[in-house]
């Protein structure tokens, strides 16, 4: 297993997972200068979260105090149960959604390993904002709502580095997905996360860089309005769409077969669809499948 943590300021570090697709995501380690230390997000299955675990304490002996879910999705929280220590903040919502998720994601790739999981829900909830402080680290954590890559989308922004964790909100080298989110409100998620200013951005999938990542995946979400805009107006299905595009200008980033899902979100809010109002997950997912020719490739 590649996936190693890598400082990326005084205390900071990100683990990435390559190569970054399905259920590949990244997380990150904040350690203070008393040894106190937070982890944002875990992983998806049981053998990738004990990995996670052992690099976080062979960079730090202590064990994390307090884990942050960027979102509800299973690749961002299944691993919680591995750091039974700490105290789990997400929004109020994050906690809502993966109860009624479950671990519904295993099944959808059945063939993945995910090892002997239960579900560790948030102990601890906010609305808009909250504030922690790891050993005189200041960790600020805002909700970017009402819907961009989920309804529940939390950023976690440290100041005084300059590092702005964005979970899903933003990808590297992979297809943006607001499947369960807006296009528009992806865009509108974009203008927030430029105002915090990152120097060092860490997206929820992919190579870590900078203010160009929030960049790119506005561009991205401004093209897919568009081009749904476009198709709709010729009559075209957002299959019918997909396949008559391909191969498109993002083609070439991972998991691109996440097109046809997020061209259906795109419909739905032409058709006056509120951000995350609820879509066939399980349908889309079918759909998705039949355009990429067989089930998208997911190596957790």
């Amino acid at each position: 297993m590649t996936a190693a943590l890598t400082e990326i300021a005084d205390g900071v570090h990100a683990y990435e997972q390559p190569d970054g697709g399905w259920c590949l995501n990244n997380a990150g380690l904040v350690v203070g200068a008393d040894g106190q230390s937070m982890l944002v997000d875990t992983v998806a299955t049981e053998q990738r979260a004990r990995h996670l675990r052992d690099e976080v304490l062979r960079r730090n002996p202590l064990p994390p105090r307090t884990v942050v879910n960027t979102h509800f999705h299973g690749d961002h929280t299944f691993g919680n149960q591995f750091f039974p220590e700490a105290l789990v903040v997400a929004h109020e919502r994050t906690r809502t959604e993966m109860s009624a998720a479950g671990l519904g994601l295993t099944g959808l790739w059945p063939g993945v390993c995910w090892g002997d999981l239960e579900l560790t829900l948030p102990h601890i909830t906010f609305g808009d904002r909250m504030t922690l402080y790891v050993g005189g680290v200041r960790a600020e954590l805002v909700h970017i709502g009402p819907a961009a890559h989920t309804t529940n989308d939390t950023v976690v922004w440290l100041p005084e580095q300059r590092v702005l964790f964005t979970g899903d909100l933003v990808m590297s080298g992979a297809m943006p997905f607001c499947l369960m989110g807006s296009v528009s409100g992806s865009v509108r998620a974009m203008k927030r996360l430029r105002g915090f200013d990152a120097v060092t951005v860490v997206p929820g999938h992919g190579p870590v860089g900078g203010p160009e990542l929030i960049d790119s995946t506005e561009a991205y979400f401004r093209w897919l309005g568009e081009l749904a805009a476009d198709g709709r107006a010729a009559g075209l299905t957002p299959l019918a769409l997909a396949r008559e595009l391909a191969p498109g200008p993002y083609d070439g980033l991972l998991d691109s077969e996440r097109l046809v899902p997020n061209l259906h979100r795109a419909y739905a809010e032409l058709d006056g669809a509120a951000p995350g109002d609820p879509l066939d997950v399980g349908a889309l997912f079918g759909e998705m499948t039949e355009y990429h020719g067989g089930l998208p490739a997911c190596h957790a």
